[in-house]
């Protein structure tokens, strides 16, 4: 584990059971990620970036277990297995060293419990037992999201509206001062304003406690804003890894060209928009070899027979396709005309 990293993911497999068999949710993921730097995990919706996230903090549900890997953390100077903690040591690593932000704010919360009481409960797990400082933190953190403390820390959670719980929800995930926040599709059915709002929260909150950042999202504008590594996943697995200014404007593989070939751009000439045919495979009975083949326009015969493994093509990228050359191929003859 390089010394400037936080956290190390080696070949992490996740699957579900089903009645129809083990559904390989999270296959062979590896990666890892820097002091202080931003990952963006994206892709379409059932390719294992929420799984991959709940993994991280070991938070699957029962009918989910991790079947290889290692998930290695930097704390000061011991380097921690996270899959090797008891359940003791899983419960203070969570919030404490590592937060996650989750998706669908109002599900988030007991709807019965005020938000303070979420606070308090979380900051007493963790050996917190001040009252009067837990409270007072808490109301430092939510002037710190823009919010206005005094009104929301007695609310109950279906009196705040859905961009004011993600911001509840982001300022609890500081309470404990992680080097790691995890956000799962932190800007979904938020209006644009609001969404806007958000990530400039999230940058001004980088800037003042430089934690360490993944957050998962289909949402490429959001992204190219936030992220400086981005991580492609399809099928259970990460196809591309690269810095945020080459996945945008020299993607190699296939779905992560694909997927940028799918967003309207506002600047330049018209484009037509090009959606990508077919669906995403079924977990449970996979495609032979590239999974992404049978949606494909560069496919060939190499490509049905094995699933290609994650390769560096320079210092900044590594990909998993067979085909790699002929997408930047015809990325450069597109930039030239």
């Amino acid at each position: 584990m390089d010394s400037d990293s936080i956290l190390k993911v080696e070949n992490l497999s996740v699957i579900y059971q089903s009645r129809r068999g083990p559904v390989r949710a999270v296959r062979e993921v590896s990666f890892d990620l820097k002091k202080g730097e931003n990952l963006a995990l994206i892709g379409e919706s059932g390719c294992g970036k929420t799984t991959l996230g709940l993994a991280l903090i070991r938070l699957l549900s029962k009918s989910a277990r991790i079947v290889q890997g290692k998930i290695l953390y930097r704390q000061g100077d011991r380097i921690i297995d996270v899959l090797s903690l008891s359940d003791d040591e899983v419960r203070r690593f969570r919030w404490q060293e590592c937060a996650m932000v989750f998706q669908a704010a109002l599900n988030a919360f007991n709807p019965v419990i005020r938000i303070w009481d979420h606070i308090y409960e979380t900051a007493k797990s963790h050996g917190w037992t001040n009252r009067n400082e837990v409270r007072e933190e808490a109301l430092e953190l939510f002037r710190m999201v823009q919010l206005d403390p005094h009104r929301v820390i007695d609310a109950y959670p279906h009196e705040l509206s859905g961009g004011m719980r993600q911001r509840v929800l982001i300022a609890m995930s500081l309470l404990l001062k992680p080097q790691i926040l995890i956000l799962d599709e932190p800007t979904t059915a938020l209006d644009i304003l609001t969404q806007r709002t958000i990530i400039e929260l999230l940058r001004r909150l980088k800037e003042e406690f430089h934690f360490s950042m993944i957050f998962i999202s289909h949402d490429l504008a959001l992204a190219a804003e936030l992220a400086d590594r981005v991580a492609t996943m399809y099928a259970g697995r990460i196809i591309e890894l690269t810095d945020v200014d080459s996945a945008f404007e020299r993607p190699r593989h296939p779905y992560t060209y694909s997927l940028i070939r799918t967003v309207p751009t506002v600047h330049g000439d018209f484009q037509q928009l090009q959606s990508i045919p077919g669906s995403p495979p079924d977990l449970i009975t996979p495609p032979q070899g590239c999974r992404f083949h049978p949606r494909c326009a560069f496919m060939t015969g190499s490509c049905l027979d094995e699933d290609p493994n994650l390769m560096p093509v320079d210092e900044k990228s590594a990909v998993a396709c067979w085909r790699w050359r002929e997408i930047d191929l015809r990325i450069k003859e597109a930039a030239e005309r």
